[in-house]
């Protein structure tokens, strides 16, 4: 019987990953073959057809790396909305959940236009928020992450965050929110990356995307492998900001 197959999208992989988010990927890809699924892997670069795609991942990076595929996120942004609005789970971390946003004001004032599924506008700062950073959830408990961005960023009325800060700076280091959600899309500023020290949010992940592949396939019980995982969360829960 062939395994499921899972194809697994990394976005702007070259201009995207200065803080070495592509560990996000990584850790869905392993998970996906412990799970006994096929995963698949497509990197999308600028100018190229978006690939078929059951989740998606983005990493951050600079400013002027934000400018330079500005372009492109608009031209791919409907394809973005329909995937989104369709439940296809995606994480987009730091630069590409600005880009996600309205809009973000570099620090020397210059607009980059996001596509706007998460109705947030990002200012650039003159401090930057650096250090762990621990994070609140409805649905996945206590995150743990580093934070790395001198971006603040203001939810709109009726956006969710992705939680409540218990330590660090979050989006904007004033009001103890952490990224946003809408519909199975995550942005947040935590890397770490994120998903080695939150293995139940990359199960959540993978199981959302078989949920919406209409695929019944029981997730595995990953004890022994998780128990590293564990490990890095215990000695998160006491790291200073």
């Amino acid at each position: 019987m062939s395994k499921p197959e899972l194809h697994i999208t990394h976005i702007y992989p070259n201009e995207m990953n200065t803080y070495g988010d592509r560990g996000n990927l990584l850790v869905l890809e392993k998970r996906a073959l412990w799970h006994g699924l096929k995963p698949v892997i497509h990197y999308y670069n600028a100018g190229t057809q978006f690939p078929e795609s059951d989740l998606v991942l983005g990493g951050g990076g600079q400013d002027s790396a934000q400018d330079d595929i500005q372009v492109d996120v608009l031209r791919i942004g409907d394809t973005l909305h329909k995937l989104a609005a369709a439940g296809t789970p995606m994480l987009m971390v730091c630069g590409t959940y600005q880009l996600f946003g309205n809009r973000f004001i570099t620090s020397d004032g210059q607009e980059i236009k996001g596509i706007g599924i998460f109705d947030i506008e990002t200012l650039g700062g003159s401090k930057r928020m650096i250090g762990n950073v621990s994070v609140e959830t409805k649905d996945w408990g206590l995150l743990y992450g580093f934070e790395n961005h001198s971006g603040q960023t203001t939810l709109g009325e009726a956006q969710l965050p992705l939680g409540t800060v218990t330590k660090g700076g979050g989006n904007n280091g004033r009001d103890k929110t952490e990224g946003a959600r809408a519909f199975n899309v995550v942005g947040t500023y935590m890397h770490g990356p994120i998903l080695p020290n939150n293995p139940q949010f990359a199960d959540w992940m993978i199981a959302e995307a078989l949920r919406k592949k209409g695929i019944e396939h029981k997730l595995a019980v990953l004890s022994e492998e998780d128990a590293l995982a564990e490990r890095v969360r215990l000695s998160a829960s006491d790291r200073p900001y």
